[in-house]
């Protein structure tokens, strides 16, 4: 999937201006207006194969699908002017000072908001991303509720999709069994503006505005200027081949009902973000890679598993071959571009000898456990494997790496976590309000559990898949996360509440690469700098032999990284950064 990127942006006064945007639809290019319709009889019949992408992207961008919107019409405003002004897209949210203007300044929330690509690549503090924010925390539209913030900060969206065991789960607690559920309580939830028992008043909303585009706004002028109603019809003649939907994306607009107005716009935004993958190719075809895709090129190492041999066989195996290098070839420059270096970060186009030595770090395991206190002292045992293995550098399943606990301990002083009163599983599916996350059934729970922690609250925390696992509310990724919970073991033999214990704080692995363009790092945002993961793990790597993290994964025991290591894990970290267009 090729995504084009522009590294010229300007912020000015239109839509267009603001976004600065280059439209990323899959390789079919926008065409602005200079496609000659109704070019292919095919196309009218079978529509375009990725002209859901395209069209995806457009509704990925679409501001009037919140609240803050509907709030704008219901006082008189036009369905076809989108400058709602909702406060909380003025600005962007970063690390130091916010960057104002916004790429959606005066308009409202949209998905694009909150996983942005190269919205505000040149402004002060912006950059590349990966279809994420720059917040620790992800800013929400202010409602009756007094929220300001998500209780985490936006997952990249670049290589979510990717098949896994057992099948995809989303969100950084899992609670989502596919991209449409995920997008469907996007496009309902509270990250646009909805509150708890207010889904059907969000359906309603995104299919006026869906049924009253006219297609004169800004952003329909890109998609050339076509309405939402004749864009779903996939054969109108004026509609670009680019754009001609297939019949399973098809939709009756005029006629539908506001559900399946709604569910034909999950389904066509979910086949855009499924494309949203790395290490890809440019314009010209040639690979958008890494200096670590380079490095294993360059000196014949194999770059994915063979057939039937899984992620952490290949990881295994790739070890063995990197430890046997006697003449490693290093990479200095990068062979896509006439200068050598990335176009996106500032750091050289580089593997060289600390990279290697990082990379042996990070695939090396411990023979055995307990780690003995000479392991312990001579280190280079990164055992980032056993959650990272490549070439995805996921396992795609769940953990407490100690997040949670760090935070906590943080705000309410050492220990504190461990003696915070957690429900059992009777309990709390007994007191549902009282104890789990809100949903359009329980529209008044408290959800404690599922929350930012502050100093006046002790009882505030996030304990991740806790909030889901054999939640009666949100029965789609059960079986998945029964699986997970349970080492994989088919039936699992153990109790849901043996398994609600064993879901304390844990939350997906996410995937390393590209690093650079999703800072800042883990779910809360609590890390700035990639030196301070490394250092984190290394510490809750100590309290896991301890003892003294609660429900710590068992894999965080076979650490053994020294001070200096870290340095080197950083770098190999550092070499899986890529262009991403």
């Amino acid at each position: 999937m090729t995504r084009h990127a522009s590294p010229t942006r300007t912020l000015g006064h239109s839509l267009l201006a603001l976004l600065g945007i280059t439209f990323l639809t899959a390789g079919y290019g926008c065409s602005g207006g200079s496609s000659s319709p109704g070019t292919s009889s095919t196309a009218a019949t079978a529509g375009t194969a990725g002209a859901e992408q395209a069209v995806g992207e457009r509704l990925f961008l679409e501001t009037r699908f919140a609240q803050a919107f509907k709030v704008f019409l219901d006082n008189g405003g036009d369905i076809n002017d989108p400058n709602a002004g909702d406060a909380v897209v003025n600005t962007v949210e970063t690390l130091g000072a916010p960057i104002d203007p916004g790429p959606f300044k005066g308009l409202s929330m949209n998905c694009r908001a909150c996983h942005m690509v190269d919205d505000v690549l040149t402004a002060p503090g912006g950059g590349m991303r990966t279809y994420a924010d720059f917040a620790r925390r992800s800013p929400i539209p202010a409602r009756a509720d007094g929220k300001t913030h998500a209780p985490r900060n936006s997952p990249a969206l670049v290589n979510s999709t990717l098949d896994r065991p057992g099948g995809v789960l989303f969100h950084f607690d899992a609670e989502f069994n596919s991209m449409e559920d995920l997008v469907a309580a996007t496009f309902t939830g509270r990250n646009f503006g909805w509150l708890p028992g207010e889904k059907a008043q969000a359906i309603a909303h995104l299919a006026r505005v869906v049924r009253g585009d006219d297609g004169s706004g800004d952003l329909a002028q890109q998609f050339d200027g076509l309405s939402y109603r004749l864009l779903f019809t996939g054969t109108n003649a004026a509609i670009p081949d680019e754009f001609k939907l297939p019949p399973q994306f098809r939709a009756f607009i005029g006629s539908g009902t506001d559900q399946e107005i709604f569910d034909a716009v999950v389904k066509v935004v979910a086949a855009y973000v499924n494309g949203l993958l790395f290490s890809q190719t440019d314009d010209n075809g040639t690979p958008i890679r890494s200096p670590y895709d380079v490095f294993l090129e360059l000196n014949g190492l194999p770059g994915r598993p063979d057939a039937n041999e899984s992620p952490l066989d290949y990881s295994r195996r790739l070890r063995t071959l990197v430890n046997g290098l006697a003449s490693p070839q290093f990479v200095a420059a990068n062979p896509n571009r006439s200068n050598g270096q990335f176009q996106f970060h500032s750091q050289s186009f580089q593997f060289g000898a600390t990279e290697l030595e990082g990379l042996k770090m990070f695939l090396a395991e411990p023979a055995a456990l307990p780690l003995t206190q000479n392991q312990l002292n001579a280190g280079r045992i990164g055992n980032c494997v056993a959650c990272h293995a490549a070439p995805n550098f996921t396992d795609f399943k769940l953990h407490n790496t100690g997040t949670t606990q760090k935070e906590y301990d943080d705000l309410h002083g050492a220990g504190q976590f461990a003696g915070l009163p957690i429900p059992n599983w009777a309990a709390r599916n007994g007191s549902y309000d009282q104890f789990l996350p809100a949903t359009e059934t329980h529209p008044a729970a408290l959800e404690p559990f599922r929350a930012i922690p502050t100093l006046a609250s002790p009882g505030l925390t996030d304990l991740g898949v806790w909030n889901v696992f054999a939640n009666p509310d949100m029965p789609g990724p059960q079986a998945k996360i029964r699986t997970l919970l349970c080492d994989d073991q088919e039936p699992c033999p153990l109790s849901d509440g043996v398994l609600l214990d064993r879901a304390i704080a844990r939350f997906k692995t996410p995937g390393l690469r590209d690093l650079g363009h999703s800072a800042p790092y883990m779910h809360t945002g609590q890390f700035d700098t990639l030196d301070d993961v490394v250092q984190f793990y290394r510490s809750a790597s100590d309290q896991a032999r301890a003892g003294t993290l609660r429900n710590g994964a068992t894999q965080l025991g076979g650490i053994a990284l020294t001070a200096g290591d870290v340095a080197s894990v950083v770098a190999f970290l550092k070499s899986l950064n890529e262009d991403y267009q």
